[in-house]
Parts: structure tokens; sequence; C-alpha cells
């Protein structure tokens, strides 16, 4: 449809404009209808507010034409989506259930995937109760008193009240378009999902927060440096009665308005500071926290070398001491306020303060003529900045974890006039205490570490075949402890007959042994899929490589001796001309499946034991999927990376895949950020996959009698075939390959024989089954010899063949490439 459904011969109306402030009292909304209509004009999702909004159940719409809803009638004719705006709003007529008419404001966001369906998530706000007292009443005079910022006001179900001309502006909606409806209608977007809940929090403790970010319009790109500001608005009585939601551009450093970072900010700040293994970035997170919040300087610097085990004892006051210049940061642009360049090394002279806060191991404020100061600047040349930039407060804290002492940071102020006060270098320490944590469990041993990470990502598939089965994203995230990399692993492998592969496993243990054995594991994976094994007898063959290995290593010392014993592996097989798809699992965590209609559920697939037991066999489960369902396959380290239960995280999951997305990378996204509420402590590896199918015009089966006489039929069917297709250029190669194969089917298979031709976007398949299981192979044929060429010439001909077994025979193919 080329526009959501409107009565015929009339325009979608405009935006309905808002009320005379004196008009009359405000409706109180109390829900939100949403339905999902799909590229052809049908529901496909109706929820219970809808119901209550028009008075139909589910059961009476989902499957109908929205159009019939209309009021004024439709013309019959569903028309294709075409390209257009991403978002639709306006007033249409819909026909209430018992044949009321009502005019009803509707916004519409348009979601497509790629190559995949258009829908339109449809939402409106839904009245009911007693009226509001009118808009220009306490409630606004509050909102407007209370905060001088382009806003919008929130009731205590978090529905919009009231927009500004900045708030319209920012999301490019009039404030009668968002009344009555919910951020998360209003922008369907994660940072709206995590900014309605922080508004509950106003709600429920009365205490204004903060978000770093700023919902956007839907096809437009986040603008970065934003800052929500959301504060609770008081009745006479002191009860919260609305949220004021504020969105300012945070200040520049030139702009010299910067907001203080105040104790109780100091918890979800934390967070922020050593996100990776990496001691330099750790450092410089430190003064992106502190700079300019705390200070209007900041250096790192890092004892050279880093102490490893536990470390030196603090060194004596009277000695100088060397450091590497790991980070700097300034409000002035273009400036560090230091002649020593990150990553030089200096020395900082006995009895100078950041010796001094070494020696003792706690932190210190100074100000700049203090004698210390005086004598460090004296001494170092490189301190010279304390008198050529004004400086007059500082702060000097040393680097500690775990008995070592790693370095010393330094804070300096010299654009804010107040000087560091106690509260100030609690702060300072709490934020250097984190660092300090962070830099002190980084890998050991760097070298191993960059080479374990070296050879897991050569491992790792590069980037995912494009398949006309499968469209599919990933993510690896590895483990952020001092574990280190581990061994879990992923894999998309196409098969024959057009299906392909999903595989995701988890080698137990860390470092260079995981990622080796993930890799030999992966390889295995991929030589058995080659051979098109089904599930469960690949997990077996797998079972008995991951014993071998362990046999192997057996007179190996150290953690990693088990050789994989214990490994999960889920090994999943989607037809997309059956939709069947074929799973077993080896003590792996079983997939979700996402329907079109967005339920969630786990496949179930029996669990089978981990691989490296023995003796126990594996099971698989079939199942028929409706195109367009999605599959994730996951490592356990997504659930246990929150903090949480398994039941707890799973609904997350859950959560976060049904919510509709442009794009697969965007689901992605979203369960990632849903479930990582801080750096895993073990590897995560994440598989989407969205179904797709291939439907009875791309794939023709023929029945063949077993006589010899019939193969020349069999390949005018072929040719035939192939210029319905247009493909005529391929109709050479195909006459030969049906030549051969259904020949060698007649002469040496059993009845019942098939051909089956199926075109995919890229390529085309030529199969024959036969009922025999005995599988041919290809030999040279000497001078004299009457057969042996047959199998030659498809090889040569195609651009891959091969045999697979059937649970009645066999299936020869051949696939010619349809690109160049």
């Amino acid at each position: 449809m080329d526009q959501l459904p409107t009565p015929p011969g009339e325009r979608p109306q405009g935006p309905v404009e808002p009320a005379e402030p004196d008009a009359s009292p405000d409706p109180v909304y109390r829900a939100t209808a949403t339905a999902t209509i799909s590229e052809l004009g049908i529901v496909t999702e109706w929820s219970e507010d809808a119901a209550l909004l028009l008075g139909y159940a589910p059961s009476e719409v989902v499957g109908l034409p929205a159009a019939h809803l209309l009021a004024d009638g439709f013309d019959g004719v569903a028309r294709p989506v075409s390209p257009g705006p991403e978002r639709w709003s306006g007033t249409v007529a819909l026909r209430h259930r018992d044949g009321r008419r009502l005019e009803q404001a509707l916004l519409a966001h348009r979601r497509t995937s790629s190559d995949g369906p258009t829908r339109w998530f449809v939402v409106s706000a839904v009245a009911g109760g007693a009226a509001r007292p009118p808009r220009n009443g306490p409630l606004s005079e509050w909102a407007f008193a209370q905060s001088p910022f382009p806003l919008a006001i929130f009731d205590e179900d978090l529905r919009l009240v009231r927009a500004n001309t900045g708030m319209e502006r920012a999301l490019s909606l009039t404030e009668a378009e968002m009344r009555g409806l919910r951020l998360s209608d209003i922008v369907p977007d994660p940072v709206s999902d995590a900014t309605g809940r922080t508004m509950r929090l106003v709600l429920e403790t009365g205490e204004p927060q903060s978000v770093d970010s700023f919902v956007h319009p839907a096809g437009t790109e986040p603008e970065h440096g934003w800052v929500t500001s959301l504060a609770p608005l008081r009745d006479p009585d002191g009860r919260v009665r609305a949220v004021s939601m504020a969105a300012q551009h945070a200040a520049g450093p030139e702009e010299d308005q910067r907001q203080p970072l105040a104790p109780d900010d100091a918890a979800s700040t934390l967070a922020r500071i050593g996100t990776t293994q990496d001691s330099a970035r750790t450092a410089q997170e430190l003064l992106e926290v502190a700079v300019p919040r705390l200070a209007d300087f900041a250096f790192v610097d890092l004892l050279d070398p880093l102490p490893r085990g536990n470390g030196p004892s603090a060194p004596a006051v009277a000695t100088p001491v060397t450091v590497r210049r790991t980070a700097a940061r300034s409000v002035l642009r273009g400036s560090s306020e230091s002649r020593v360049s990150v990553g030089e090394r200096t020395t900082h002279p006995p009895f100078s303060p950041p010796v001094e806060s070494l020696a003792a191991g706690r932190g210190a404020v100074y100000g700049t003529a203090d004698p210390a100061v005086a004598r460090g600047a004296a001494q170092d040349a490189g301190a010279a900045w304390i008198a050529e930039y004004g400086a007059h407060s500082m702060m000097v804290v040393p680097l500690r974890a775990q008995g070592a002492t790693l370095g010393v940071a330094l804070f300096g102020r010299h654009q804010r006039p107040e000087p560091f006060r106690p509260k100030d270098l609690w702060l300072a320490e709490e934020l250097t205490n984190k660092a300090a944590s962070s830099i002190r469990n980084a890998p050991r041993h760097p070298r191993e570490h960059t080479s374990t990470m070296m050879l897991q990502r050569s491992m790792l598939p590069h980037s995912l075949p494009a398949h006309s089965a499968l469209e599919t994203a990933s993510r690896y995230l590895p483990a952020g402890g001092e574990a280190g990399l581990g061994g879990d692993w992923f894999d998309v492998i196409p098969l024959s007959g057009a299906r392909v592969a999903l595989v995701v496993g988890d080698v137990v243990g860390h470092g260079i042994r995981a990622s080796a054995t993930m890799g030999r594991l992966r390889t295995a994976v991929r030589t058995l899929a080659d051979v098109d094994l089904p599930p469960d007898e690949l997990l077996t063959h797998l079972d008995d490589l991951v014993i071998h290995l362990s046999a192997d290593e057996a007179d190996r010392d150290g953690e990693d001796t088990a050789g994989g014993i214990g490994t999960t592996c889920l090994y999943v097989v989607y037809d997309p001309i059956t939709r069947h798809c074929t799973a077993a699992r080896a003590g792996h965590p079983p997939p979700v499946v996402i329907s079109p209609e967005g339920s969630a559920y786990l496949l179930d697939v029996p669990a089978g034991p981990p691989l490296g037991l023995g003796g126990l066999p594996f099971e698989t489960v079939e199942v028929e999927l409706p195109e367009w369902s999605i599959l994730a396959l996951y490592t356990d380290g997504l659930l246990q990376a929150r903090d949480h239960d398994i039941d707890e995280a799973l609904d997350s999951m859950f959560t976060a895949l049904v919510r509709p997305a442009a794009t697969l990378d965007a689901v992605c996204d979203r369960v990632l950020t849903t479930l990582l509420t801080h750096p895993p402590d073990d590897d995560v590896a994440l598989l989407v996959a969205r179904t797709r199918a291939l439907h009875a015009d791309k794939v023709v089966v023929w029945d063949v009698p077993p006589d010899p006489s019939i193969v020349g039929q069999a390949r005018r069917d072929a040719t035939d075939q192939l210029t319905a297709w247009g493909l005529d250029d391929a109709a050479f190669v195909t006459e030969l390959v049906v030549s051969e194969l259904v020949t060698n089917a007649i002469r040496y298979g059993e009845p019942p024989i098939q051909l089956r031709l199926i075109h995919e976007d890229t390529s085309l398949i030529c199969e024959v089954s036969d009922a025999s299981g005995t599988a041919p192979h290809m030999r040279r044929a000497r001078i004299f010899d009457e057969g042996g060429r047959g199998l030659l010439l498809v090889a040569q001909l195609a651009q891959r063949w091969g045999t697979r077994h059937t649970p009645i025979g066999k299936t020869i193919w051949a696939e010619q490439s349809l690109i160049g």
C-alpha cells in the first residue's frame, strides 16, 4: 500500500491543531492502542488496547485487511509499499465495532528490514477517565516556571501532556501528534526505552535524573553531545504529579558551563572506566570522566616498567621516579599543559608532589604556593606549566591496586576559580582506584594476549556469506576480565540444495590453547558439513574429535589439559524450500525463535551432553518455521553477563529480540545493550538469522522413470524450464549435467528417481535423487574405458558438486554460478 489506509477520494488530514488554551479540559490518556500492518495491508498484530479503542478482539482483526476498519469504505485494491517517509501522522476516520465513526489521531512508524518485509507500526492514544483541568492551569505554570529549557511534560502514566516549540522541532512532530503517547511510542528507539525507565525512577523517588543522550526522529542519525534532564514536578502539597524532560546540548569547554561531578554520580560514572583490557585506554577513560567535570586538566603517569606480580614497594620520598606519560586531557583545545607528550618517559624529582604521593600511598591536595610544588617545579623543567597556565590548585593521587603501586594521577585547576576540596579528593581517589584495578587486571603478558587475539580473530569469519536462505548478522565480544580471550565461535556454512548451516560453539578455558582448539573444531565442523552429515551425526564425529584431542594432551600439565572436554556446540540446518529447521546441541543453550507475529520461544532441542564425554547419543528436532522468522544462537556468556538469574536474562533477551528493527545488526546491538551491564566476564558470541523461503516458482521437480530413453526428455524439460526462468545462457551446461546425472541414476541407482532444479539468486542447482545408498566417485578413465568420464565432466563444468545421503537413498547435486 502507498500509505496507511485512508478513505477513498480523501487526502490524509494534517496534524491535529492544539486546542486553544481555554477551550476545554484535556482528556486523560490511559492506554496506547498498537497494531502492525503488513506491506499488503493485512493486520498482523492487534493489542488489547486496540481492542479497547475499536471494540474488535484480536481474533476478529488479525489476518484481515486493515482498510476494513475505515469508516468510509475501501476500494478493495491492495497496493505494494513504495519508498517513502519512515513516519506518518494524521487523523483517520475509523469504524467502531458498534458502527460508530471515530476520528482518531494516528502515528505510524515504517519498519523495513534488509531484503525483508515492510510493516507499519501504528500507535494511538486511548482516552479514558475524568478530564484534566485546562492546560493553562497549575501544571503548565509549574512546568515552565521550574524548567528554563525546551521541554515536554509527561504525566504519572508517562504519557505526554505538553511539549513546547523546541521539543516539537527536535522530534519533528507537533504537540497534538504526540499528546497521550509514551516516549517509546513517539520514537521507538533503545534511547527512548532507557529514558522511559529513568522517568519512572523520577516518579518513584522524586529525585531528578539525567541521561547522556537524547531521542531522535526515525530515519535520522542521533546527534552527539546531548544531555536529557528529567525533573519531578510537584503540586503545592509536595506530591510528584508529572515529569519534565528538558534536552540541551552539553556545554563545550569554551563555554565554561561545566557541571560538577557530585559524589552521588560516582557509581554510574565508575562504569565508564575500564571498559577494555588496554591500560592506556583505561587511563584515558579516567581523564574523560574527570575533565572537565572535576578538573581543568589531568595527567596519568604509569611506572616504567609497569610492575607485575606483587610489584615493588612504594618508592622512597627522596628517590626520583621514572614514569611514562600514558594519558593527558585539558579543557583548553590543543593544549595538554605539559611539555611531556603522551607516550614519552619522564622522571619526577625527589620530594615532588607525585613522589610524595607515591611514597605515602594516598592522595593529597596542594596549592601552587605549597613548598613541595615549588621544589618540584624548580627541579623539573616539565612542571613549568604550573606558572605558564596560572594553575592554582592541584590533586595528586597514586594508582594502587592489590597492594601494588602502578603510577600516579595529577589533577589541576586554572579556569575554575574554586580550589579542590576534600570531597573532590574523595572522588578522585574513587576514580583512580577503579582505573588502577582495571590496569592491574589487564593481561599479564601483553604479547601473549595480542597473539591470542590475532589467532582467534583469524579463525572467526571476517564476514558472513550472503545466502538466499537466510539474512544473518553476528557479534563477538571477548571477555573483559583477567582471564583473557576464550574459545567462543560461530559460523555460517552454505550447504547443498540451497540449505545453510548455523553453528555456535564454546570451548572451555581461555588463552592460546582454547583459541587453537576452537580453530580445530571450527575446521572440523566445516569439513563434516561439506559431506552433508545430519546434525546429530555431525556432533557425534565432533565428540570423537574432542576425545582424541584430550588423549593427545593427557601428558601435559596446566589448567588446559582437558583438550576441550566440556566444549558445547549448537548445529542448526535450515532448508528454504521446505522451511524446515533441523537442530541438535551438545550441552549448548537452545536457540531462540521469534515468529513473524512477534512471539518468542526457545526451540525445544533435546539437550545432548557436552563434547568430549563420549558414549552418549545426540538427538535432533525438526520444525517448520514461517518465512521471516528470526533465529538467535548465542553462547552462555551472554546470559551470564547480566547480574540476574537466567530466566530474567532470557526474558530481557526476548524483549530485545521481538522489538521491530530496521536491520539484524540493530537487533544484535539491542541485545548486547540490554544484556551487557558491564564488560563480560566470559566471551560472548551472538548469531542472528532471519529466514527466507524459496517458493514454488523457484523450484521444479520431475519424476524420472528408470528407462534410458527418458534421458532426452529430461534434458528438454530442464531446457524449457531455464527458458521460463530467463536462463538460456545456462542451458548448455545444464543439459550436460542433467544428462550425466540422470543416466547414472538410471544405470546404477534404484527407483524412485527424481530430477530437481533450484533457481537461487546467483546460482542454479541441479539435483538427481534415487533410492540407492551407493555414492558415485570420480575416477580417471583409461583410453578404452566406456565410462568414468561423466563425473569428471560434471566437476569441470559445475562450480561445485557432491553427494548427500537421505533416509531413503542419496542425492547427487551440481551447482552452477549465474554470475559472470
